[in-house]
């Protein structure tokens, strides 16, 4: 035998208006407004730090560097923008985009070629983690390690100039020399191709195999296949990485210093400008050199940002 629950003339008891307060309600939701807030609160306390960095070490300096090129002598003029992009400093720049041009075109092809033999390899087995920790860390090395690598090993008295004498090849005789655009394209080659295989990697693991079967089923063969599919699949994140390639060969400043300490490129003549070794009074020039170096990197950082999120559809279809 059951017994009933009894309910009221009213109904069935109803729950308290305070358990009301987490559960939607006007009350609640004021709550869940101010806890969102708080949160956010918190977070914005987090980047604080950061932001202060980036203000004091990037947009200051940059910032001052910009007001000294449209200023020189305290008055408002173009004068030294002008001057930077003629006569011997337009040389440097011809030099400095040729270098990073070549560099780039050669170290997207090899990377790529390198990223494509590497796709779907799993034998063996220490070959694939082998090459993406010489890859994590050859993309990073330069300046004065790479470049006296170099000079010992290809230079003028380097081991392997000396054993290709041994068998009759004359590089010095040749004219080859790590100070030239052929020589330091060799040198920045050496992290040109790495950076370009981790940036490619991921866009080529990211080709369905489905895709080539599809298109196999549908009649197209592979020079097909790659000119209609895998091209323009992969074409945003090659352009991309092969304008990352030109960013960095344009601002590598330490490495070219020590291979050609008078060369005619960018970074050195700033160096040579703001110095003052030789010549004073030209610290305005060398910021107008400055100002056409963050115009040109910035445009390529923001077409490789356009690129990426072209790229990114792709990655998230």
């Amino acid at each position: 035998m059951t017994t009933a629950t009894p309910v009221g003339p009213a109904g069935p008891a109803r729950p308290h208006p305070v358990s009301r307060v987490g559960a939607g309600g006007p009350v609640g939701g004021a709550v869940q407004r101010l806890a969102a807030r708080a949160r956010g609160a918190r977070g914005g306390l987090v980047l604080v730090p950061f932001l202060a960095f980036v203000g004091v070490f990037l947009l200051w300096p940059t910032a001052a560097v910009l007001v000294r090129s449209v200023t020189p002598g305290g008055t408002f003029g173009l004068s030294a923008l002008e001057r930077a992009v003629s006569g011997p400093y337009r040389s440097a720049f011809v030099n400095s985009l040729t270098l990073s041009a070549v560099t780039a075109l050669l170290g997207g092809l090899l990377g790529l070629a390198l990223a494509l033999a590497m796709r779907g390899l799993t034998r063996p087995r220490w070959l694939r983690p082998a090459l993406d920790s010489w890859s994590s860390v050859a993309s990073q090395l330069g300046g004065v390690p790479l470049a006296f690598a170099f000079v010992a090993a290809v230079g003028t008295q380097g081991i392997v100039t000396k054993a290709l004498l041994g068998v009759g090849v004359d590089l010095v005789g040749s004219g080859f020399s790590l100070s030239t655009t052929a020589g330091m394209a060799l040198v920045y080659l050496y992290f040109q191709v790495p950076l370009m295989f981790l940036v490619v990697s991921p866009a080529v693991e990211g080709l369905r195999s489905t895709w080539q079967e599809a298109a196999t089923i549908l009649g197209a063969g592979p020079v097909r296949y790659w000119r209609t599919v895998a091209g323009p699949v992969l074409a945003p994140s090659v352009l991309g990485g092969m304008l990352l390639l030109f960013i960095n060969a344009f601002s590598a400043y330490a490495t070219a210093y020590v291979l050609s300490s008078s060369g005619q490129l960018v970074p050195l003549q700033i160096r040579f400008v703001l110095q003052g070794n030789v010549i004073t009074g030209e610290q305005d020039l060398g910021y107008a050199l400055v100002t056409w170096t963050i115009a040109l990197l910035g445009a390529g950082l923001l077409l490789v940002q356009a690129l990426q999120r072209r790229a990114a559809r792709w990655s998230r279809a």
